[in-house]
């Protein structure tokens, strides 16, 4: 249990940060800028892996449970509760913007600034590198380990940075729905849910092959075999 409630204050967290520095820049003649909105996500996340990475492995985003479960390193039975309590969060997360701020119409819903394909083939490579680099960083030697909330909060916050004016640089269903729903603009929400989490399995499978072939690469065995062969 109290790794659902991890993830529940951590997804809460997350969306009540980046989508309230989104709300809080378009109503005050943007102040907080779109750099400063990117900055906001890259590093909410970043303190989030650090503060309860050791509790619940901060996933704080349904795509990324589904990846690790796909990649078989999280069990099938956590995944349903795991994505329940990160909706839970960031539903929390946009209905407390909503009392907050009752002028705003969209709550930092994400939503296509242009076709809705444009925005697709972006959240899939988007969310394809986010996966990617956690799948590498989150595992293996303990001095990678150790930078692990580093490189995951700056690569959020890259990409929030270039993508997010076109597609709302979303990597995260449960950031999508939870302003989506509260707000009522669910016209692309569907964007945002399966771009995402196809991203994330196709980084699963990229992550696979290279550690496969870094694994026969670095095998002695594997080598004193071919020289048999090639003998």
């Amino acid at each position: 249990m109290r790794r659902y409630v991890a993830e529940v204050i951590g997804t809460f967290a997350l969306v009540f940060a980046g989508t309230g520095a989104i709300v809080v820049n378009d109503l005050t003649q943007q102040s907080v800028t779109h750099v400063g909105i990117a900055l906001t996500f890259g590093m909410i996340v970043m303190a989030l892996i650090y503060a309860i990475g050791d509790v619940s492995g901060a996933h704080l985003n349904p795509a990324v449970t589904i990846g690790f479960w796909t990649a078989r390193q999280f069990e099938g039975k956590e995944v349903v509760p795991y994505i329940i309590a990160q909706l839970v969060g960031a539903i929390a997360a946009s209905t407390t913007l909503r009392v907050l701020f009752m002028e705003h119409a969209t709550l930092g819903a994400t939503l296509p600034a242009g076709s809705w394909w444009q925005s697709f083939v972006l959240e899939v490579i988007l969310t394809f590198l986010l996966m990617f680099v956690i799948l590498n960083v989150a595992t293996g030697a303990k001095e990678k380990g150790i930078m692990a909330g580093a490189a995951i909060g700056a690569t959020v916050g890259l990409e929030a940075m270039f993508a997010g004016p076109i597609c709302g640089a979303s990597m995260n269903p449960a950031r999508s729905i939870a302003p989506a729903l509260v707000s009522g603009r669910l016209e692309y929400l569907w964007i945002y849910i399966v771009a995402t989490i196809a991203g994330a399995i196709l980084a699963v499978f990229a992550y696979q092959f290279i550690q496969t072939e870094t694994e026969s690469d670095s095998n002695p065995e594997s080598e004193h075999h071919a020289m048999e062969e090639v003998s």
